[in-house]
C-alpha cells in the first residue's frame, strides 16, 4: 500500500493539462531529459563521419530516445509502488521526484505500466532489424541497454536502490555513442571509445545531483543509493569525484595522443561542473536552494558530448583522424 502523495506543486502536471492522448504520453516520458541520449548519439554519428548511413541513424535515434523514455516510464512506476514519489515533499520540480503522473492523478499506474511496456516493445522491434544489418556487436550492446534500463528500478534487482544506480547509468550512456558508431558507421573508433568515458561520467553525475532533493524521501523507502548509504558530506565528496574522474579521463586522453587536440573545447563545460561542485558543497542540506547546482550540471551533461563530437568531426574532416 502506497503514502498518500504530497500535495502538487503548481507547475507540476495535472489531470486537464492535456487536450490529445498523445501528449499526455509524450509528456509521462519526460522529453525534455531524452537530451543526454541525443548528445550522446551524436557523439557516435560524429565519430562516423564522413562515412555514414543515414538510412539507418534515423531509426538508431528513435530507438534510443524510446529507451530512455522506457526507462524513465519505469523508474515513475516502480517509484510509485515503493511509495517514494508519493512521499518525496523536498522534490525540486522538474528535475527530481519523477514526472508526478501518478501521483497527480494524470495517469494511472497500470497506464504508465503499459506505456513502458510499449516504449521497451518499440525498442525491441527497432533492434531487431538493426542487428540484422549490423550484427552480434550492435546485439550485445542493445541487450545490455535494455537490460540495465529495466533492472535499474525494477524488482527483483532495483539496481539503484543496491548503490549500483550509478554504475548502471555509466555503463548504459557509455553504450549510446558506442551503439550509434556501429549502427553508423559499421566500426567503434579507439578515439570514439575513450571519449565516450567522460560524458558518460558527467551524465552520472547528473543522476547523482538529482538524487540530494530525494535524499530523504529515498532513504524512507529502502532507496539506498551512494547519496543515501553516504553521509552528507561524504555524498558531497563523491559528486567532486565523478567530476574529477570525467575530466581527468578526458585530459589524460589529449595528453596520450588517445583524443584529438580538438577535444580540447570540452573543457569549456569544466565552469560550469565547477559551479555546480560549488553550489552542492554550499547548500546539500538545503535542497530547495540545489536548482542551480542541478542547471549547471545539466548543462555540462548536454554539451560535453556535443563538444567531443565537435572535435572528433574536425578531426576527421581535416586530419584524417
Amino acid at each position: 500500500m502506497t503514502a498518500p502523495a504530497a500535495p502538487a506543486l503548481p507547475a507540476e502536471p495535472h489531470p486537464g493539462q492535456f487536450a490529445h492522448q498523445g501528449a499526455r504520453w509524450l509528456a509521462a516520458t519526460r522529453p525534455a531529459f531524452l537530451t543526454v541520449s541525443l548528445a550522446g548519439s551524436l557523439l557516435g554519428l560524429a565519430a562516423s563521419v564522413p562515412a555514414v548511413n543515414w538510412a539507418l541513424v534515423g531509426w538508431a535515434l528513435l530507438a534510443v530516445l524510446l529507451l530512455q523514455a522506457g526507462v524513465n516510464v519505469f523508474n515513475d512506476y516502480y517509484d510509485h509502488l515503493s511509495g517514494n514519489d508519493a512521499a518525496n515533499t523536498e522534490r525540486l520540480f522538474p528535475f527530481t521526484g519523477g514526472s508526478r503522473f501518478i501521483q497527480n492523478g494524470v495517469m494511472s499506474a497500470g497506464q504508465m505500466l503499459a506505456l513502458a511496456l510499449a516504449l521497451f516493445a518499440g525498442v525491441t522491434v527497432i533492434g531487431v532489424g538493426l542487428v540484422w544489418l549490423r550484427g552480434p556487436a550492435l546485439l550485445a550492446l542493445g541487450l545490455a541497454g535494455v537490460a540495465l534500463g529495466w533492472a535499474y528500478s525494477a524488482p527483483p534487482c532495483k539496481l539503484n536502490s543496491r548503490g549500483l544506480g550509478e554504475l548502471t547509468v555509466a555503463l548504459t550512456f557509455y553504450g549510446v555513442p558506442l551503439g550509434m558508431a556501429l549502427v553508423a558507421g559499421g566500426q567503434v573508433s579507439p578515439a570514439l571509445a575513450w571519449a565516450s568515458v567522460s560524458q558518460a561520467l558527467l551524465i552520472t553525475a547528473l543522476l547523482y545531483v538529482n538524487q540530494f532533493p530525494d535524499r530523504r524521501a529515498d532513504a524512507l523507502a529502502g532507496k539506498r543509493h551512494w547519496v543515501v548509504r553516504l553521509p552528507l558530506g561524504g555524498a558531497v565528496a563523491g559528486h567532486a569525484l565523478l567530476l574529477a574522474a570525467a575530466y581527468g579521463w578526458l585530459a589524460l586522453g589529449l595528453g596520450l595522443g588517445r583524443l584529438p587536440l580538438a577535444a580540447a573545447l570540452c573543457l569549456l563545460t569544466l565552469p560550469l561542473s565547477l559551479r555546480a561542485a560549488l553550489q552542492l558543497g554550499r547548500h546539500a542540506d538545503t535542497p530547495s536552494r540545489l536548482r542551480p547546482a542541478i542547471i549547471a550540471t545539466l548543462l555540462a551533461a548536454n554539451l560535453h558530448p556535443v563538444c567531443l563530437a565537435v572535435g572528433l568531426a574536425h578531426a576527421a574532416y581535416f586530419t584524417g583522424n
